[in-house]
């Protein structure tokens, strides 16, 4: 019998891996799950559209899983219903049946206007019908309906975030923080030879152009012989979307797999950013774990990783991109590395973990009770 079924839009890889943790600590709990993916729908130019075919992608996937269930009857009358969480608002809009929502961010704050004429008013309808809200962020709360933030139906998960290495030495604490160091482990400080990186498989919504300006002007100011390298675009897309130079000192790598991104991550001294609008930011978290300086500009948004960098080092996030990565580069804090792993504290897998056998198993196992 299945306890759990994550609904999964899975249309980025930071939504696929979210959805992946949330199963293994669901099982680490001792629950038994399942995760109904959605079939990638054509693309299309407008996002109304865009939510409507994944929308309709993320029922056929639930409807699926759970008439694949065994002994499963409809799911009315079933015996033993799975409690189900939606991964995303977009994949809980035209649920088969109610279900837990865990969301980065509702289509309130990221589907302004035109782009969210329908998916808003049944956004907030699936909220109000929802058993448990789980946004990764205090900021994803805020930004929700109203009706979203009312009694107790809602509670922050964030996604874990940890090294990817183990650290040089140290483990973790008592209580699961890594003791991170600025240092790759392995190597050397000298050998974090990447000056900086940045990921922009979305280079308008990352703001890639601001980014190639403000190191364009540190790397004059600086003399700086090293290299900005820009993950998620290939050199033939960036060469194309931002000109001639747009290469000088950039080298561009592709989408990567997971492990060969970290792994960069750990060589570069910085990690820059200037986004648009970012609706949680789990990429700069990765990079805070990774012992990487965080330079970013403010951006509208459940910005889960912009108050830790503030706290960090307020020279650091400056919509003066190109005055706050010089001072990155030029200036660092010896002891950043080991306040961002104490910042990270509530994003450690310990902690996720913790959360969800003591606050969110027992209550989607109960909602699911109720309905049965």
């Amino acid at each position: 019998m299945l306890d759990v079924l994550i609904v999964s839009l899975g249309s980025t890889h930071g939504l696929r891996r979210a959805d992946e943790e949330l199963r293994d600590s669901l099982e680490r709990a001792g629950a038994r799950t399942a995760i109904a993916r959605a079939q990638a729908p054509p693309s299309t130019r407008t996002l109304m559209l865009t939510d409507l075919l994944w929308a309709r992608a993320a029922r056929a996937a639930a409807t699926r899983a759970l008439a694949q269930t065994p002994g499963a009857r409809p799911p009315a009358i079933a015996s033993h219903a799975p409690a189900i969480v939606y991964s995303s608002t977009t994949a809980a809009l035209l649920w088969p049946r109610p279900g837990a929502v865990r969301f980065d961010a509702a289509a309130a704050g990221n589907r302004p206007g035109r782009h969210g004429l329908w998916q808003r008013p049944l956004e907030r309808r699936r909220f109000a019908q929802a058993p448990l809200l789980l946004p990764w962020s205090e900021g994803g709360l805020r930004e929700a309906c109203a009706g979203a933030r009312e009694g107790a139906r809602a509670l922050v998960l964030p996604v874990p975030v940890a090294p990817s290495a183990p650290p040089r030495e140290g483990g973790e604490d008592a209580a699961g923080a890594p003791q991170a160091s600025a240092k790759v482990p392995g190597r050397p400080d000298a050998e974090r030879d990447i000056a900086a990186i940045t990921y922009a498989a979305n280079p308008v919504k990352k703001g890639l152009d601001r980014v190639l300006a403000a190191w364009r002007g540190v790397r004059a100011e600086l003399s700086l012989a090293g290299e900005l390298v820009v993950a998620g675009i290939t050199e033939e897309r960036l060469r194309a979307w931002g000109g001639p130079t747009a290469m000088e000192g950039v080298r561009a790598v592709g989408a990567l797999a997971p492990d060969d991104y970290r792994a960069l991550v750990r060589r570069a001294r910085v990690f820059v950013c200037a986004p648009r609008r970012e609706d949680y930011g789990i990429a700069q978290l990765e990079a805070l774990a990774d012992g990487c300086l965080l330079v970013t500009a403010p951006a509208p948004g459940p910005y889960a990783a912009l108050p830790i960098a503030r706290a960090l080092d307020p020279r650091f996030v400056s919509a003066n991109l190109q005055e706050a990565l010089r001072t990155a580069l030029a200036d660092p804090r010896p002891d950043y590395a080991l306040r961002a792993a104490e910042a990270l504290r509530p994003f450690t897998r310990q902690a996720v973990d913790r959360l969800v056998a003591e606050q969110v198993l027992p209550r989607l196992l109960g909602s699911a009770r109720a309905r049965t």
